[in-house]
């Protein structure tokens, strides 16, 4: 089986209107990394919820859609079509 490439969101428990892209291809473990405060960046506002996983089959996809997602435009899709249920 090919290696499957993912970009995953991830909503804090603590701080909703806090969010966190990333790009994997373990993102099952990589929220478990998350939320054991082992990732600098990320242990302030843990635990996490995931929200979104986009899977791709290319690797260099998925880093642009990655990069895309944390430019302006990419956030405000982000805010648009993905977190816009997840809104307290």
């Amino acid at each position: 089986m090919k290696e499957q490439y993912f970009v995953y969101v991830l909503r804090s428990l603590v701080a909703p209107e806090k969010t966190y892209v990333g790009f994997s291809t373990r993102p099952d473990e990589r929220l478990v990394e998350h939320n054991t405060f082992t990732q600098t960046y990320s242990s302030r506002s843990a635990p996490w919820e995931r929200i979104a996983c986009i899977a791709f089959a290319r690797r260099s996809v998925a880093l642009a859609f990655e990069r895309y997602l944390k430019t302006p435009s990419g956030k405000a899709f982000l805010k648009k079509h993905v977190l816009e249920g997840f809104e307290s």
